[in-house]
């Protein structure tokens, strides 16, 4: 299914409510998707069960979120994904950061003196500001970004983004989470630009001039993806991310369609 139906449809199974909306960011004069979420424990089994699945259990970290442009409105799926890993942690100096710098950097300071694991989740923008008011070693952290200009920056190749990213907190690598408002579960880069799925996620790639047929290992295309964890609304979406896919089933994200939407986690073009 286009993911635009989630723009132009209520996407729900028959005689199902929501319990909760989800909206995206989107820009203004776009219209915004729209994901209806009938089970709101059947998402935070797979994003939880997603994270713990590449990192861990969420209580080994602290959990710091650096996401201004989401906090600042409502509906946001990433903000109740990072709300509930801060909560889940149980750590003290886990929360959200608007635009309190200072106390961020305090707080990291804190915690790489006593070497505590630590995430630091934020949106691209956001992320390159702190970077480049104030360069600190983050030895026992792991930098995430969420992708994410928002018109505040000029756009940024993955590599190049990362590697401003791994000179300034003189980390090895940058991280990457791959979710969307349409989806209830996440892919996540841990090295490499590369991206896998959990168990219950698998990305395939349609040939660009034959949206019924797929396109070898290797080869670029535009990105589909089926997504069990949309059980009451659809499982298989046909994004309009462009990418490219490894015969271990990682894939890694090239640009966007033309034509399409620039979507808020979605920026960066490689």
């Amino acid at each position: 299914m286009p993911i635009d139906f989630f723009k132009k449809h209520k996407v729900l199974v028959l005689g199902r409510q929501a319990q909760r909306v989800f909206t995206s960011s989107g820009t203004t004069g776009i219209a915004t998707s729209r994901h209806h979420v009938v089970d709101l424990n059947l998402y935070e089994q797979s994003f939880l069960n997603g994270f713990r699945h590449f990192y861990g259990s969420e209580r080994d970290y602290c959990v710091l979120a650096l996401l201004p442009n989401y906090l600042e409105r409502s509906g946001s799926s990433l903000v109740y994904m990072a709300n509930r890993l801060i909560i889940n942690s149980k750590h003290p100096d886990s929360n959200f950061y608007l635009y309190d710098t200072e106390q961020l950097l305090v707080t990291l300071k804190k915690l790489e003196q006593k070497k505590q694991k630590s995430i630091l989740l934020g949106v691209t923008y956001a992320l390159l500001d702190l970077a480049e008011e104030n360069k600190m070693p983050l030895r026992h952290c792991i930098v995430m970004e969420t992708g994410g200009m928002k018109g505040h920056r000029k756009e940024l190749i993955k590599s190049e983004l990362h590697d401003i990213l791994k000179q300034k907190f003189a980390t090895r690598t940058i991280h990457s989470e791959y979710g969307m408002t349409e989806l209830l579960s996440q892919a996540y880069s841990q090295q490499s630009a590369l991206f896998s799925c959990p168990p219950w996620m698998r990305v395939f790639i349609r040939d660009t001039y034959d949206p019924f047929s797929y396109v070898e290992d290797g080869k670029s295309g535009g990105i589909n993806v089926i997504d069990l964890a949309n059980y009451y609304s659809c499982s298989f979406i046909e994004t309009q991310d462009l990418g490219k896919k490894n015969e271990q089933g990682q894939f890694e994200i090239l640009g966007r369609y033309d034509q399409s939407d620039v979507r808020g986690c979605n920026l960066l073009v490689n």
